[in-house]
């Protein structure tokens, strides 16, 4: 039987992309702009609480319901708001506090090769040998990234905050693969559930470590609310779109794009410097996300797939 057709993209999916790609790569650099008065902790319950709380409300605008909540469904949904919110966000909020934004977004290119193992032993996509060579050097490229951290650790917080910016890589993809196994439900749904489970334990953290958080001012407090308005609840509705219709091996071009503009606005706005590691750990994770990917790009792109 052959596979259904992939759906074509029109101008405004390749618009969307872009918007995507725009707006998730700059989240880092306005993650650094909010953490100049909000503590880590702070800032990774305020995203959190807002984007479940903008889901919560689109639901009923969008005409969907939450469904009955069997234990296998909310077991599913409490481990994939644990990995995809309420440690990730940590960890990057904390990582971000001491290392340059940039970092942190071109560490996010692993995650769809922190997937490909994954899914090797807990679904049915097994690692062949072009997915294997994709991998290796998707992943020299976080080593040339990572290395100077590796040998200065107990140095200082910057060698443990760029494993925190790779850790958070891993609890993504270990979101993405429990995601795959998850009972059947509405992805718009089940990015609210998520993001208000990631909540439940970070808001007594939060109280009991920072104390109720107060306006900071213009700048810093803006920044909070756009975390927790734009890239976690707007863009979330966006990603669902695209994979309504134009597919999810077009929504992975999104991949490309965040840690180029990550280090884009790192470097413009935040002038943050940019060693040149960057830029080849950069090139090396990207040729790797590609090699593994390579048969859905062909597709995608109209050329024969093998």
């Amino acid at each position: 039987m052959s596979n259904p057709p992939l759906p074509t993209p029109t101008a405004q999916s390749w618009l969307m992309i872009l918007l995507l790609g725009l707006v998730w790569g700059g989240t880092f650099m306005v993650m650094a702009i909010a953490l100049e008065d909000y503590p880590p902790l702070t800032v990774a319950c305020a995203r959190t609480v807002m984007g479940a709380l903008g889901l919560l409300a689109l639901l009923p605008l969008t005409g969907r319901k939450i469904p009955t909540l069997t234990p296998g469904l909310l077991s599913s949904i409490t481990w994939i708001g644990l990995f995809s919110t309420a440690i990730p966000f940590v960890l990057l909020s904390w990582g971000i506090s001491h290392v340059a934004s940039a970092f942190a977004g071109v560490s996010m290119a692993a995650v769809p090769l922190f997937v490909l193992p994954l899914a090797h032993f807990f679904s049915d996509e097994k690692m062949i040998p072009r997915r294997l060579v994709g991998v290796l050097v998707g992943f020299s490229g976080a080593l040339v990234l990572i290395g100077p951290g590796l040998a200065a650790i107990g140095t200082g917080a910057e060698p443990l905050a760029q494993i925190a910016c790779l850790a958070a890589a891993l609890c993504y993809a270990i979101s993405s693969t429990l995601t795959r196994r998850c009972p059947p439900i509405d992805p718009l749904v089940l990015a609210a559930l998520t993001l208000l489970i990631g909540a439940i334990p970070l808001v007594p953290l939060m109280l009991i470590v920072d104390g109720i958080p107060t306006w900071q001012g213009a700048r810093t407090g803006t920044a909070i609310l756009f975390l927790g308005l734009i890239p976690t609840a707007a863009a979330t509705l966006l990603r669902v779109t695209v994979i309504q219709t134009a597919g999810s091996v077009f929504m992975t071009l999104v991949n490309y794009q965040v840690p180029i503009w990550s280090m884009i606005f790192g470097a413009v706005v935040l002038s943050e410097d940019l060693p040149f590691r960057f830029f080849i750990a950069l090139a090396l994770v990207l040729t790797g996300l590609a090699v593994s990917q390579w048969n859905s790009l062909r597709g995608l792109f109209g050329s024969r797939s093998s």
